[in-house]
């Protein structure tokens, strides 16, 4: 099947990866707040996944376009909502476990689970720059976890290396699906799919009679996750993941700023060391995926792509 591309324009995908880092990190802010006020994380998710689905047919109804909800692809939006909401789970969790620079800089090992599912899964061939990188990348996770000797929970580590790996695969599929799909169908059927099972919790954690503080944070939460999510995947329609996620990096000043400002933490040394190691091995990465995009490039057929 040929499927046209989006029109490529690279410096507004940054613009809009840059915008959805500062909603995400806002977004952790919240999350980690609505924790420690009690809320249990899978109400914080269902209050995270909730504006969404109203939202996004309100704005559609206002501009009679609702068409644009339609989907040839249910299935394969089912097997993103599945792998998002694990994905949620885990990230969501390393938050509410670790500190927020640590809970962050963790998360960018995607870039490195990408290379090995690409090895594993794609057959891809990786060369030896990127595997370097994928060294370079856990000697940075060793730094900052120093096993057995740091403040760092080795539990929250897993689950955050664990929430990075989902992000690597969630990456691939909303790249695959915005050869078809808007944005907003994307977020709107993730949110759709995952409501039900997220509501299936609550009769057994949820709590009906939050306080104001509550609500402004689940509102909050709210907000912040929805937008941050639609610009992630708007980022993703105009520019490769591999040119995209360079801006991500910035997560890590909001995550030190807000983990400052909000909760009186400062990472210590060893995050200082071991997160630009798994920085530069993200940019390694991001540079190489880059030279092999533009290679490529010469062999795709003018009118598209084979799916």
């Amino acid at each position: 099947m040929q499927t046209e591309l989006p029109r490529q324009r690279p410096i507004l995908a940054l613009v809009i990866r840059l915008g959805a880092a500062l909603a995400l990190a806002m977004m952790l802010v919240f999350v980690k707040l609505g924790s420690e006020s009690g809320m249990h994380l899978a109400e914080i998710l269902f209050w995270r996944q909730l504006p969404t689905v109203p939202l996004v047919i309100g704005y559609l109804a206002l501009r009679g376009n609702l068409g644009k909800l339609k989907t040839q692809r249910p299935r394969v939006h089912s097997k993103r909502a599945l792998y998002g909401l694990v994905g949620m789970f885990l990230n969501f969790g390393a938050v509410t476990l670790l500190p927020l620079a640590e809970a962050t800089t963790f998360g960018f090992t995607s870039a490195i689970w990408a290379v090995i599912l690409s090895a594993v899964l794609l057959k891809e061939t990786v060369g030896p720059y990127r595997w370097a990188a994928v060294v370079l990348g856990f000697a940075g996770v060793l730094v900052i976890a120093q096993p057995g000797h740091t403040h760092i929970p080795l539990f929250g580590a897993a689950v955050a290396l664990g929430s990075a790996f989902m992000i690597a695969l969630i990456s691939i599929q909303i790249r695959d699906l915005n050869r078809t799909e808007e944005p907003l169908t994307i977020v709107f059927y993730f949110a759709l799919f995952t409501l039900p099972v997220l509501a299936l919790f609550l009769p057994f954690i949820g709590h009906w009679h939050h306080t104001p503080y509550q609500w402004a944070l689940l509102t909050g939460l709210g907000f912040t996750g929805l937008f941050g999510q639609l610009m992630l995947t708007a980022a993703l329609r105009f520019g490769p993941v591999s040119s995209v996620i360079v801006m991500d990096y910035s997560g890590l000043i909001w995550a030190t700023l807000f983990g400052w400002l909000f909760f009186s933490n400062l990472p210590p040394a060893s995050t200082w060391v071991g997160a630009p190691l798994i920085v530069m091995a993200g940019l390694i990465i991001a540079y190489r995926e880059h030279k092999l995009a533009i290679e490529r490039a010469d062999t795709v057929p003018p009118g598209g792509v084979n799916v």
